[in-house]
């Protein structure tokens, strides 16, 4: 299988390993070697993040806390402190900078890296990446895994690939061969549904994808199937877009176990909330139009939106709204399986007359 003809690029992903967690442990030294869950509580809501000892138990992000805890009884709970988790954030964004201006953020805790061209003037970038890892490290006193790779896809599967602590190279020539063994399921932007479908349609790894043609994969998928049938092949065109000028901006999370009272959906919008708003923050964003999406246990869809005449003043107001949003489903009639929150009617606009965001 040929290489993609276009020049070829030199891109790292950087993934830090359970980071809001990581944080907690590494800052409350009890916490250290121990389950921790981050958000929720023992008796309800939805855990944020877990640490590498929780996720031996199968304890996932987005998972019910009473799930949580029937899978590890010994489970520690701690509050998320998102200032914190802003501010280690800033500072391995700082490392980032000190070898390329090309840096494509996905959240506090990961980014994509193109260091074909790069300020410290190396031709390795799996080197940039060692060195990246070891200054994260110095800094911060955190692990970050690093994939390094010709693309931004196989860049993402290869830090996934040596979790945690891991540095994973796949070389243009492998790219192709690397993917037709992973199931479907384990490749970024193709979620559970999608993978299902998938399955449903005898495509169960990379190989069965790459099999499929164009046509087929676009009557199944509509415009998703072009960029499927390319990254089968290892492919990915997409350039690393520091300055990408988004319509919206969300986060949703679908839950292990579906929520159905009014205290549960609050506490599921709460990690939703603060992804966007961060976000938002960090990249010095303003946003007027606030929109909740519910998916209930049959698959059935709902949005509620609501756009306001300035931009978002502060977190509180983006909460409330949301919560005003959800109240106007309330009751459920049956569970919700996936709540998200998105943001748009974005604008470079970040503060209302009388009050600035605060930025990191």
């Amino acid at each position: 299988m040929p290489a993609p003809s276009s020049p070829i690029r030199k891109i790292i992903h950087i993934d830090m390993d359970a980071f809001y967690a990581s944080v907690e442990q590494r800052d409350n030294p009890e916490l250290r070697g121990k389950p921790v869950a981050v958000g929720g509580s023992r008796a309800r809501g939805v855990v944020a993040a877990a640490s590498y000892e929780a996720r031996t138990f199968g304890v996932r992000s987005a998972m019910a806390s009473v799930t949580a805890i029937r899978k590890c009884p010994d489970l520690i709970f701690v509050k998320p402190r998102f200032e914190v988790y802003k501010a280690v954030s800033a500072q391995i964004r700082a490392v980032f900078a000190e070898y390329t201006h090309l840096i494509e953020p996905l959240s506090l805790d990961e980014a994509y890296l193109d260091v074909t061209e790069n300020r410290a003037g190396l031709a390795s970038a799996t080197e940039i990446a060692r060195q990246i890892k070891a200054k994260i490290r110095e800094t911060t006193q955190l692990t970050a895994s690093a994939g390094v790779s010709y693309n931004k896809f196989l860049a993402k599967l290869a830090s996934d690939h040596r979790k945690p602590d891991g540095l994973f190279v796949i070389k243009p020539a492998d790219g192709p061969r690397f993917v037709e063994s992973l199931p479907v399921g384990t490749f970024h932007g193709i979620g559970r549904v999608t993978a299902g479908k998938m399955n449903a349609l005898g495509i169960f790894t990379g190989l069965d994808l790459r099999q499929q043609s164009e046509e087929f994969l676009t009557r199944h998928f509509g415009k998703a199937g072009h960029h499927y049938y390319h990254i089968a092949r290892g492919i990915d065109e997409r350039a690393v877009n520091p300055d990408r000028v988004r319509k919206s901006v969300g986060s949703e999370n679908t839950f292990e176990t579906d929520l159905s009272t009014e205290q549960a959906l609050v506490e599921g919008l709460q990690p939703l909330i603060d992804d966007v708003w961060a976000y938002c923050q960090h990249r010095q964003i303003g946003a007027r139009t606030v929109t909740l999406k519910v998916k209930y246990a049959d698959f059935q869809q709902i949005t509620r939106s609501r756009t306001i005449s300035t931009v978002l003043p502060d977190r509180t107001t983006l909460e409330r709204i949301c919560q005003e949003l959800l109240q106007s489903i309330l009751p459920v009639t049956q569970g919700v399986r996936l709540l998200g929150v998105s943001l748009s009617t974005l604008s470079d606009e970040t503060s209302t007359p009388n009050r600035q965001l605060t930025l990191f």
